[in-house]
Formats: structure tokens, C-alpha cells, sequence
């Protein structure tokens, strides 16, 4: 994921997941606003995978919606790299 005023040009911020194991977003989204996971999504993450998930990573982000859509990664690692991409 990158972040940055305008992505068509650069971007100063990534996340980078490494060996992700699930993922539920939309392809294309802007704004994420990052959250703790519910329980809930806890839940259905370690049942999907059959254990619980090393780095679960919940948010909402605007997908050209009328509401934010609630998403979810499940991944080994998380680095969060600066700088300009």
C-alpha cells in the first residue's frame, strides 16, 4: 500500500506485507483509516486460516462509495518503509 498527496507521481509512505495469507479490500481504494480488528474479524480470519494471523491489519477506506468499506489483511510481516517511491 503507498501513501503519499498525489499518487500518480510518488508516494512517501508503504506498507509492505510479507506472505500474505488473506486479504479482503477493494482493488482500487483511497483515505484507509486504520483500526484494531473486531473481534469478529479476529474470528474469521483464524477460521479461515486455521490459526490465528501473525499481523491482522483492519481498516476503512473510501471505495468511491456512499460508506467506507471495512477491510482486512492477515500476513507474516509488516514493514512500513519512508521515502520517496
Amino acid at each position: 500500500m503507498g501513501a503519499g498527496h498525489d499518487l500518480t507521481y510518488h508516494h512517501d509512505l508503504e506498507l509492505v506485507f510479507s506472505e500474505p495469507a488473506f486479504v479482503s479490500c477493494p482493488a482500487m481504494f483511497h483515505d484507509p483509516v486504520f483500526r484494531a480488528p473486531t473481534s469478529d474479524e479476529l474470528l474469521r480470519v483464524t477460521r479461515q486460516l486455521d490459526e490465528r494471523p501473525s499481523v491482522p491489519v483492519a481498516f476503512e477506506a473510501d471505495a468511491n462509495g456512499q460508506e467506507p468499506v471495512s477491510c482486512l489483511i492477515a500476513a507474516e510481516r509488516v514493514e512500513i518503509v519512508q521515502g520517496p517511491f
